[in-house]
């Protein structure tokens, strides 16, 4: 039976914050009407995008880690954007989060897995552990999952995270299909989405032919 370390895994960023200022500049036009009145202020009440948050990969994120991870990878083949050029298997080897993820799908972790074509050639909804969750994996199950006698519990593993079909956020709650056979379970709203009681840490990620959810567990069936 796979075991996992219960200790909760870290997950920290510091949040975007937006400061605004407003300055206001006086002016007399002319000494002969005497009027001194002063031109319009500008309005910056409303916040104004960036250009890279204009991006349609962008658009629905979920998730209390969303800005954390923008401002860890900004930009780049692993960013919000980038990922969204790429296969989902190409997109996870270019984000730094996702390192432990793409040994285990590539054949880094066990030469008898290795899913990348799988994962590449068609569309799916991936949730996809962030490397803390496998820290919090014990070494005895890592090393197990290494070996000859480990291949079919690591597919089965993988695997569990993958759901045929892209869903977006506002589907995502309920009861889902995974790839080996057994149902996860998404439950939430908005920004607090959990699946089989991991947390969603930024959700709806795009990639060229998956919808990514990174989480701070690894799932077992």
């Amino acid at each position: 039976m796979l075991t996992r370390n219960r200790k909760n895994p870290i997950f920290t960023g510091l949040a975007l914050v937006g400061i605004t200022g407003l300055a206001l500049v006086g002016c007399s036009s002319s000494m002969d009407d005497g009027d001194d009145t002063a031109p319009d202020a500008p309005d910056t009440s409303e916040p104004v995008e960036t250009e890279e948050e204009m991006d349609p990969a962008y658009d629905g994120l979920v998730g209390m880690g969303c800005s954390a991870y923008d401002e860890e990878v900004p930009d780049g083949d692993g960013s919000i954007v980038g990922m969204s050029q790429d296969p989902v298997a190409v997109a996870a080897s270019n984000n730094p989060l996702l390192t432990q993820l793409v040994s285990a799908v590539s054949g880094e972790l066990n030469p008898e897995v290795d899913l990348v074509d799988t994962l590449n050639a068609d569309e799916f909804t991936v949730f996809a552990p962030v490397d803390d969750a496998f820290a919090a994996l014990d070494d005895e199950t890592v090393e197990m999952l290494q070996t000859p006698e480990g291949t079919e519990t690591l597919t089965e593993v993988l695997t569990y995270h993958v759901v045929e079909g892209q869903i977006a956020p506002d589907s995502i709650v309920g009861e889902q299909t995974t790839l080996q056979g057994g149902a996860l379970t998404v439950e939430g709203s908005g920004d607090d989405l959990t699946v089989n009681g991991a947390t969603v840490i930024c959700g709806g990620v795009q990639t060229a032919n998956a919808t990514v959810y990174l989480i701070d567990e690894v799932l077992m069936p």
